[in-house]
């Protein structure tokens, strides 16, 4: 069914998991390793995403980087 404004509701555009399984392929876990990493963040990338979530650290570590930055306001 078309919308007032001619364009396709989401409800119109279906397709089988055949052919949607070609255009997206899912990344195989090859070890344990991996898949645990995936779903765990080391704690550096936790310091990282502390710091992006705080505007004045994000805008200092542009300046002088990360680790100067994330010492100044967290550490």
């Amino acid at each position: 069914p078309k919308e007032p404004s001619g364009s396709l509701s989401a409800d119109s555009i279906k397709i089988k998991k055949e052919v949607a399984s070609a255009f997206v392929k899912r990344k195989k876990r090859s070890s344990p390793y991996e898949w645990y990493f995936e779903y765990y963040k080391s704690p550096m990338e936790q310091m990282h995403e502390r710091c992006e979530n705080y505007p004045p650290c994000d805008s200092l570590s542009d300046q002088v980087g990360f680790a100067l930055a994330y010492n100044h306001f967290f550490g």
